[in-house]
């Protein structure tokens, strides 16, 4: 069978379209014999006649015109790969997809991701939030090109990944104003009995900030357990408990949530780490990723620091204080 040729569809294609040589020659740039020639090769190629005359016109045969709809398709595919190519924007735009734990701060996740959306080439971010788990199996079939989580891949999933530990913090205790004028004073000590905001089971470091109250003796009354940070964070705003989030986006909770910093606990350390299919990191979105976390965000957070650190009812008091005009302008 022979191959179809392109050239002659297309002079078929407006001959069929114009309704006559002439007029196909004269938008081609051609003259009407060499259209008439290749025609007919294109006819006898086929085994088929595809054109008949009517006057001075042509007429499609049945052949023709299936032959025409076949041309239409393929030109007007044709036309959308031109428009796809000559589109530097749709050209430029890949999606970036990236998992978040549940269990990670929403503020560090943003911080992090922030970078990827100012690269030269630009790209699409598409965020899936959820239980690690479930993330992990949308990771091995390259549906999430990274996941943000706060404890590396779990070695018994037979998942291909790697962990790629992005920083670490220590833990600050935070509270609604009034909560945190009520138990900063006697930090850590103020912690017994404190209604408390514990994060919930799948979160690493509720184990470990478990056994540092269990260490210093101290029992607070826990109010309430959250799976999202996010929504913790939620309740500890309205006053319902004190709660913790990393010492390396102080600043950025107390101003986001209108909450004050009660104390650190230093010797508890947050991780958090970039989950991939890459060995090495090379994906240019990762990789600013990266750079932020090690120069920015983390730095050296939660290194040779005490086990407890209060903060002073002065700073409490300065940091409340900054933040007055924007509770006013929220109620």
């Amino acid at each position: 069978m022979p191959a179809l040729n392109f050239k002659h569809l297309r002079y078929f294609w407006m001959v069929a379209k114009t309704g006559s040589i002439a007029r196909a020659a004269d938008q081609l740039h051609l003259t009407p014999q060499s259209i008439s020639g290749q025609l007919s090769e294109f006819a006898e190629s086929l085994g088929t006649e595809l054109f008949r005359r009517s006057g001075r016109n042509l007429e499609l045969t049945d052949a023709g015109r299936r032959v025409l709809g076949y041309a239409e398709r393929i030109f007007a595919i044709g036309d959308q790969l031109l428009d796809v190519l000559h589109d530097n924007k749709a050209n430029r735009i890949s999606p970036f997809r990236v998992g978040i734990a549940d269990a990670v701060s929403k503020s560090v996740a943003y911080r992090l991701v922030e970078p990827a959306l100012k690269l030269e080439d630009p790209v699409r971010l598409i965020c899936r939030e959820g239980r690690l788990s479930s993330l992990l199996a949308e990771l091995s079939v390259h549906r999430l090109d990274m996941i943000i989580a706060d404890r590396p891949m779990p070695g018994n999933l037979n998942v291909r990944g790697y962990s790629h530990l992005l920083g670490e913090s220590g833990l600050s205790v935070f509270g609604a104003p009034e909560l945190a004028r009520q138990y900063g004073n006697d930090f850590p000590a103020a912690l017994d009995t404190a209604p408390f905001l514990l994060p919930g089971e799948d979160a690493a470091i509720r184990p470990k900030l478990i056994q540092w109250l269990e260490g210093k003796g101290l029992r607070p009354r826990i109010v309430g357990e959250f799976d999202d940070s996010a929504l913790t964070k939620a309740f500890g705003q309205a006053g319902a408990g004190l709660f913790v989030a990393p010492t390396a986006i102080v600043d950025h909770i107390c101003e986001q949530y209108q909450v004050a910093e009660v104390g650190r606990l230093d010797s508890v350390i947050e991780q958090v780490y970039a989950i991939t299919t890459e060995r090495r990191l090379t994906y240019p979105a990762i990789v600013a990723i990266s750079k932020t976390a090690r120069e920015d965000i983390f730095g050296a957070a939660g290194k040779d620091a005490p086990a407890a650190v209060p903060v002073s009812p002065d700073k409490r008091r300065a940091t409340m204080r900054k933040r007055r005009p924007k509770q006013r302008a929220a109620t």
